[in-house]
């Protein structure tokens, strides 16, 4: 059993990443339909977090049917970070986790996200005073390393954990990569591995199929996996991964049947979450990746984001069902 602090994740779980504009409660209601055991928000800044900004405050937002789920915050300040982790707590998620990964220019090279790994003694204290400031378990996602020059994973794992984590999530990439090349796990499988490690590591990175997911789980011996955009557009991943795990089956591509009655949901939950003109907006673009594979639906495509009305848009989405009958080059 997998345990962070006392929240029990089943034997080897199978966590959905925090993705910008991408992991919002109602693309978490429809992963966790599919079978995800832990969650977490979009990261929020800090500074945003502690100047109250609307934005960042509505993606505190968790739901009873998305638990267990973590809060992910970022910052360069160790104080904001500190306060930030306060007003998360607040929102009464099960855990507080830190990202230490984000490679984009904007967080990076301020020193946020996975711009810290160029400073392995401040990520320590940041992580040490998160800790203590809270009382709910923290975990951490990060890097291998800033470039190949720099990959000190094993001794920031260490450290974290000597600071306090319950849980650590490694990416496979260097900040460099960016999401460039091939994920590389042997670093993560030598952190797993190490003597003195005893929180549990869940590897990052490529994981786009159940028979993938298996020879990882098998080669690496991580305690779990966190898929990212394999999810996107395609919730079914985790259903797949846990069905292959139990039977060695491969099941078939849901059908356009089964796609659209979950973009119907995923429809649903956004304007209930963000009200119809918010809701129809940030719907707009999952569209293409649900239905990505099916000859000929550029038209459906552009028709699907440009709608305004609500009810224009479930009658669309049932027209498609009734017009391709079979979802082809999958």
């Amino acid at each position: 059993m997998v345990k962070i602090g006392n929240i029990e994740l089943g034997d080897f779980p199978l966590l959905l990443a925090p993705m910008e504009d991408v992991s919002d409660p109602p693309f978490r209601a429809v992963c966790k339909q599919q079978g995800v055991d832990m969650m977490y928000t979009e990261f929020i800044s800090s500074e945003a977090l502690i100047r109250n900004a609307e934005s960042s405050m509505q993606k505190l937002d968790i739901y009873d049917y998305e638990r267990p789920i973590g809060i992910q915050i970022f910052g360069e300040n160790i104080e904001s970070m500190r306060e930030a982790a306060t007003i998360a707590e607040n929102a009464q998620p099960e855990l507080i986790d830190i990202n230490y990964g984000c490679p984009v220019k904007k967080v990076a090279c301020k020193g946020a996200g996975a711009g810290i790994l160029l400073d392995i003694p401040k990520m320590e204290r940041m992580t040490r005073e998160i800790v203590n400031q809270v009382q709910l378990p923290v975990t951490v996602k990060t890097r291998l390393g800033w470039d190949d020059n720099t990959i000190q994973i094993q001794e920031v794992a260490l450290r974290l954990q000597d600071a306090g984590i319950k849980a650590l999530t490694i990416h496979g990439r260097t900040r460099k990569q960016m999401y460039k090349g091939v994920a590389d796990w042997n670093p993560i499988a030598d952190v797993k591995n190490h003597p003195d490690i005893e929180i549990p590591i869940f590897g990052n990175g490529d994981i786009d199929s159940p028979e993938k997911a298996l020879v990882y789980k098998d080669k690496y011996g991580v305690d779990g996996i966190m898929i990212g955009r394999a999810a996107i557009g395609y919730p079914w991943i985790f259903r797949d991964i846990k069905h292959y795990f139990a039977t060695g089956e491969i099941l078939p591509e849901p059908t356009l049947s089964e796609r659209i009655d979950v973009v119907k949901k995923h429809l649903n939950f956004s304007l209930e979450w963000k009200g119809n003109k918010t809701g129809i907006f940030e719907m707009r673009r999952h569209y293409a990746n649900y239905f990505r594979g099916i000859a000929h639906f550029k038209p459906y495509r552009s028709q699907l984001v440009q709608l305004e009305d609500t009810q224009a848009l479930f009658d669309l989405l049932d027209e498609i069902g009734e017009t391709f009958s079979v979802v082809s080059d999958l």
